[in-house]
């Protein structure tokens, strides 16, 4: 099977979407198909682009026996609603170097457009059409009814402009993936039929992320006591997290040893760190992003791992940082609201202490109880619930059988 995969983001970015659609992209190969893929060159979540990238412009390497087109992009120092379209719309100008030929070159079986941003999903959705292949489009998060829930774009035209165009890729597509529930039955009020889509959730890989003592953790290497209490963030320093309340929190242990270790990057970091220095808090610690093989014992450092979303942001995305917390045996205090997938998946498998999104009383009430709890129960039920449910290898395989039946 020939695949041509179109998404903005890929590896070797270690977190979010270039994650998944990386390892995506690299298990259809070691299952013998031809993979190609259409993308730009590596800048998230630090909105930098790459060092080993920088200046390349168009080219196209090969990363784990895929065949991958870079194309050279706009990446913004400051992430606001305009500049982020703009950084979307010229990847979309940029890649039809590679569309253009491709569209006449040699037929692809399937073709997939991994969203976002939503309009990604024009080009392969006229490439199935002009080539009769079946397009499916994986959603990873709703973007356009983020943007207006979290109040990030507030023209009402344009964003019913958006939800039609987006609608419109949707419904004359072959089918539509999902990561969880919540988006699925989101993607259902669109008008999209529930034949046409397929559960596709974010995975681990189980056999690589596992629990690990604490003196083998990154403990040592940041610095840290075995002896002090450790909370986690770990991932993207964007909007949809809230993350002012951890640093607001933060403030309220400071006298204690409890240590918050913040690793990661994204557009929201520099007012992280200035609250922290605005605050005088000498209990707060950033890291950068860590390497894949130090995964395991980032997560292993951590006591309790916060897992942080806006009320606006329910369902229309699922924070990617859980299915690695899960495998590590982590424990995970998270805020959501009931009656949404996250909410449900939390607490229905009793994987971790769930709170009131936005309320700092509501944060610093559940660190401080679960600091003081037994969370073995916790621990136990997400490492099972990570082998039983969100394999890497049973999730992708599932996906390709999928992937394998559709027809044009």
């Amino acid at each position: 099977m020939r695949v041509l995969i179109y998404g903005i983001n890929y590896a070797p970015e270690l977190t979010g979407i270039g994650k998944y659609t990386g390892e995506m992209g690299a298990w259809l190969a070691q299952q013998g198909h031809r993979v190609t893929v259409i993308t730009a060159v590596p800048y998230y979540p630090e909105w930098v682009i790459h060092p080993t990238h920088k200046n390349k412009g168009w080219h196209t390497e090969v990363i784990d026996d895929v065949e991958v087109h870079r194309c050279p992009l706009y990446v913004p120092n400051q992430v606001t609603s305009i500049k982020r379209i703009l950084h979307e719309f010229s990847f979309v100008l940029s890649s039809l170097v590679f569309w253009i030929p491709i569209l006449f070159g040699k037929k692809y079986d399937k073709v997939i457009g991994v969203c976002p941003p939503f309009h990604l999903g024009f080009l392969p959705l006229i490439y199935s059409k002009i080539r009769k292949v079946p397009f499916v489009c994986h959603i990873q998060d709703l973007q356009v009814d983020a943007a207006r829930d979290l109040g990030m774009i507030k023209n009402q035209r344009f964003l019913k402009l958006m939800l039609g165009a987006e609608r419109y890729i949707l419904i004359n597509g072959t089918a539509v993936s999902t990561i969880s529930s919540g988006m699925q039955k989101k993607i259902e009020y669109k008008g999209i039929s529930p034949s046409k889509i397929i559960m596709f959730p974010n995975w681990v890989d189980v056999n690589t992320i596992q629990p690990m003592p604490k003196e083998m953790s990154l403990r040592k290497e940041f610095k840290i006591s075995d002896e002090d209490k450790v909370v986690l963030y770990s991932g993207n320093l964007g909007e949809k997290q809230g993350l002012d309340l951890l640093i607001e929190a933060a403030r309220w242990f400071n006298s204690s040893k409890v240590s918050f270790v913040i690793v990661g990057s994204g557009g929201g970091k520099a007012k992280l760190q200035e609250l922290v220095k605005q605050y005088n808090l000498n209990n707060v610690h950033f890291f950068p992003l860590q390497p894949h093989d130090k995964l395991a014992a980032l997560l292993a450092a951590a006591d309790l791992h916060l897992v942080l979303q806006k009320k606006s942001a329910a369902d229309l995305m699922l924070p990617s940082k859980l299915t690695n917390i899960m495998a590590a045996g982590g424990c995970s205090l998270v805020t959501a609201q009931p009656n949404t997938t996250l909410y449900d998946t939390i607490t229905n498998h009793e994987l971790g202490i769930v709170v009131e999104p936005e309320s700092v009383e509501a944060l610093i009430y559940g660190i401080k109880n679960a600091l003081e709890m037994d969370l073995s129960i916790y621990q136990r039920n997400a490492k099972l619930y990570a082998q039983n449910h969100i394999s890497k290898v049973s999730v992708l395989k599932n996906f390709e059988e999928n992937l394998m039946r559709l027809q044009a």
